[in-house]
C-alpha cells in the first residue's frame, strides 16, 4: 500500500529500465553484420504505463546505458522523455529534470532494482524497489512490489499509485474511452 496523501503529491514517476522495464536480460547479436541489442519488455507493463498516463503525471524512462531498444519501446508507448546518461550518473540526471518540471525531491517517485538507483532513491520522496532488486535498494524502498521487474512489477507501481490516489477507476475509463468504448 501506499499512503494516500503521499501518492496524491506525486508530480513525477520515473522508472529505471533495465531491471524495472525488463527483467535484466540484454540479447546481444549481428543481423547483416551490424549489432543489435533485443530486450524483454512486459506487455501488462506497457498497459499499466497507458493507464498511469491517464493521471497527467509525466512518466520517464531513465536507464544508465545507452540502448536503441530502449528508445524504441518508449516510443511505443508514448514516454516522451528517456534519458540514458552516462555512466549511469542518474543523481545530475534527475537534477536536471527537476528543473525542467519544475518538482522538488518529495514530488518524485522514483522505481528501482539495482546500486546506480540508490543516489535517486535516497532523495525521492517516494522510493519503490521491485521484488527482485538488491537488498541495499530494498532496504532503501518505501514500498517493494510483489512482481519482479520486466514481469509485471510496472503494472503494480501504476496500479498501486492510482489506487491511492482514488484515480483508477477514473484512468481506467478514460483508457477504455480511448480506445473506443462507449460504455466505459
Amino acid at each position: 500500500m501506499i499512503d494516500a496523501d503521499l501518492a496524491r503529491g506525486i508530480k513525477l514517476l520515473i522508472l529505471d529500465v533495465d531491471g524495472v522495464l525488463t527483467d535484466n536480460s540484454v540479447m546481444i547479436g549481428l543481423v547483416d553484420g551490424k549489432r543489435v541489442e533485443f530486450k524483454n519488455f512486459n506487455i501488462q507493463d506497457g498497459l499499466g504505463l497507458a493507464i498511469f498516463r491517464q493521471s497527467g503525471v509525466p512518466v520517464v524512462w531513465m536507464s544508465g546505458r545507452m540502448s536503441e531498444a530502449t528508445t524504441l519501446r518508449a516510443a511505443e508507448l508514448k514516454i516522451t522523455e528517456v534519458l540514458q546518461p552516462r555512466n549511469a550518473e542518474k543523481l545530475p540526471a534527475t537534477l536536471e529534470l527537476m528543473q525542467r518540471h519544475g518538482v522538488n525531491w518529495k514530488e518524485i517517485a522514483f522505481v528501482g532494482d539495482d546500486l546506480a538507483d540508490l543516489p535517486v532513491m535516497r532523495r525521492c520522496g517516494l522510493p519503490i524497489a521491485v521484488a527482485n532488486a538488491v537488498p541495499e535498494v530494498k532496504a532503501t524502498a518505501v514500498v517493494v512490489t510483489r512482481n519482479e521487474g520486466g514481469k509485471g512489477a510496472v503494472r503494480e507501481v501504476s496500479e498501486l499509485l492510482l489506487k491511492a490516489r482514488g484515480a483508477w477507476d477514473a484512468s481506467v475509463r478514460g483508457y477504455l474511452r480511448d480506445r473506443g468504448d462507449d460504455a466505459a
